[in-house]
């Protein structure tokens, strides 16, 4: 994995779950993480583990939902490490609901986070990147952005969009060495489903982590991507449970 060793990677949602894992995954291997995330007390106990076990990490408080505090946070990192190599968009949120119930205000979070996030994060480090002629945008879509199922309608849509942009980014940017990974895991046990209000759809997704991935699985899934050489584009890899049958 030498190609990941002194690699600056930004890395969203990365208080719990995917996040948390990747951020040890690759601080491990050698890479400098910044995390970001809204809960800075996960944030500084993660920096103080990575740290403690060898690797580099600084964090920065970030709502990705706000394009100014992901400028920021390119600014933050630029200033603290010099460059941006990789980003990782990991963020995201998955209340789950049947469109009758119009939970209006859950649509709207998903798409400020899970889209427009994204957008955010991409529209942030390009620049930096462009100028390099150099790095790797990694965006984290799922299988239902493959898929779709009941009460999956607007999350699916969310993550069908992050692909379409994935994709139009790897044409946009090819002639500038960047690099575009789309990962699309399967079922992974993490804090998403908290963020599902309806009891009955909770315990469902809750009631499949038999079978359910671990966080690290994704995360050794993306420092494969990285660790190729820079000539070569892993563009899409989807992960899921050997028994997940969709």
């Amino acid at each position: 994995m030498l190609n990941v060793v002194g690699k600056v990677v930004i890395l969203t949602g990365a208080s719990s779950g995917i996040g948390e894992a990747t951020a040890k995954v690759l601080a491990n291997s050698g890479a400098k993480v910044v995390l970001a995330a809204r809960r800075e007390d996960r944030l500084r106990e993660l920096k103080s583990v990575i740290v403690q076990e060898g690797g580099i990490a600084e964090y920065k408080v970030t709502d990705v939902a706000s394009h100014a505090e992901v400028e920021e946070l390119a600014r933050y990192t630029i200033e603290t490490f010099g460059r941006i190599d990789v980003l990782i968009n990991n963020a995201g949120i998955m209340p789950l609901s049947f469109l009758h119930e119009k939970k209006v205000s859950e649509w709207d979070q998903m798409i400020d986070v899970n889209i427009k996030g994204v957008l955010y994060g991409i529209g942030a480090v390009l620049p930096y990147m462009r100028e390099q002629k150099k790095g790797h945008i990694i965006d984290v879509s799922s299988v239902t952005g493959h898929i779709v199922r009941k009460t999956w309608a607007v999350y699916s849509g969310t993550k069908f969009a992050v692909r379409a942009i994935t994709e139009a980014v790897r044409q946009e940017e090819a002639e500038n060495n960047i690099r575009t990974t789309i990962i699309c895991p399967g079922g992974v046990a993490t804090e998403l489903s908290n963020t599902i209000t309806n009891p009955d759809i909770k315990k469902s997704i809750e009631d499949s982590w038999d079978v359910a991935l671990s966080p690290e699985a994704i995360a050794h899934s993306i420092l494969y991507a990285i660790s190729q050489p820079e000539n070569v584009a892993v563009n899409e890899i989807i992960v899921r449970p050997t028994k997940q049958e969709l």
